[in-house]
């Protein structure tokens, strides 16, 4: 996703800096323009705004408070867009730390997967200072059509795992209407036209259920990375004091999924483990 993204960016005409920790994937942003920096810090000591998107938490934490994180030479009015899926108390951890040196941390993350990456359509779910926010958008309309600022520090990843909870609901009800009309010996496809086009109509039916018939589990957005975010909506739910049976419930399914060697896959491998709890495994 971050290789579509930094290309639109690019496109538009900014000056880019970049750093990744396999540098061969960024040599496609460098042939195309983009400067080569040998760390993050590097990266913020080039760059007036710096974005990030990386997997994990431990992640984000490496590249913006380790010792050669974008924070280490923060200066004032300098800002940082997050938009990876993280932790909300990590996001205003990284604000406030952003905030000593009088710069700002925005965090952003994105919904929308592969196809909204490259095709620039990408829901982005905003939370920081307002101001800041106001600063980069500009940057952000470069790479999604949906954006919308949510509040304060840690704002956007709530809202992201809103997002996500959803998707894990989204996901099993998908799998398992394609498991029922298969049973049923329905012609899924067929199938697919009638319900898409009434109140099931969802983005999980339009653009996984096909690739799901086509047995195509290549990812989108990777079932180790969705299971990530499934825990931290878990562990802000128990924080909260508020039961998720649901998401529990879709999380278990996943943990199997990654067990059985498809955490690399797309989150619609979800239908590989709901097959062989039906018996039948293809």
């Amino acid at each position: 996703m971050g290789l579509s993204m930094c290309g639109h960016l690019l496109a538009k005409g900014y000056p880019v800096t970049v750093y990744n920790r396999t540098k061969a994937r960024a040599e496609p942003l460098v042939e195309k323009g983009a400067v080569w920096a040998d760390s993050p810090a590097s990266v913020a000591a080039a760059s007036d705004v710096v974005l990030t998107i990386v997997g994990f938490p431990p992640d984000v934490r490496e590249v913006y408070l380790g010792s050669q994180g974008i924070l280490a030479g923060a200066r004032a009015g300098q800002v940082f867009v997050d938009l990876t899926t993280t932790q909300p108390s990590l996001s205003r951890e990284i604000d406030e730390a952003a905030r000593a040196s009088g710069a700002f941390a925005i965090d952003a993350p994105v919904s929308g997967g592969d196809v909204g990456a490259r095709n620039a359509t990408l829901s982005i779910m905003v939370g920081g200072d307002a101001a800041a926010v106001a600063a980069v958008m500009p940057l952000l309309q470069a790479l999604g059509k949906t954006i919308v600022h949510q509040g304060a520090a840690g704002a956007g990843q709530h809202t992201k795992m809103c997002n996500q909870i959803t998707i894990a609901g989204t996901m099993i009800g998908v799998c398992e209407a394609l498991l029922y009309g298969r049973k049923a010996g329905l012609d899924l496809e067929v199938m697919l036209r009638s319900i898409s086009g009434g109140a099931a109509g969802c983005w999980t039916l339009d653009n996984l259920a096909p690739r799901i018939l086509k047995r195509n589990f290549d990812p989108g957005f990777m079932v180790e990375h969705f299971i990530k975010d499934m825990g931290i909506a878990l562990d802000e739910a128990r924080r909260m004091q508020l039961p998720m049976p649901g998401l529990a419930l879709v999380h278990q399914l996943y943990t199997a999924v990654q067990a059985q060697g498809h955490g690399r896959n797309g989150t619609h491998a979800l239908m590989l483990a709901l097959e062989q709890l039906a018996g039948e495994g293809r």
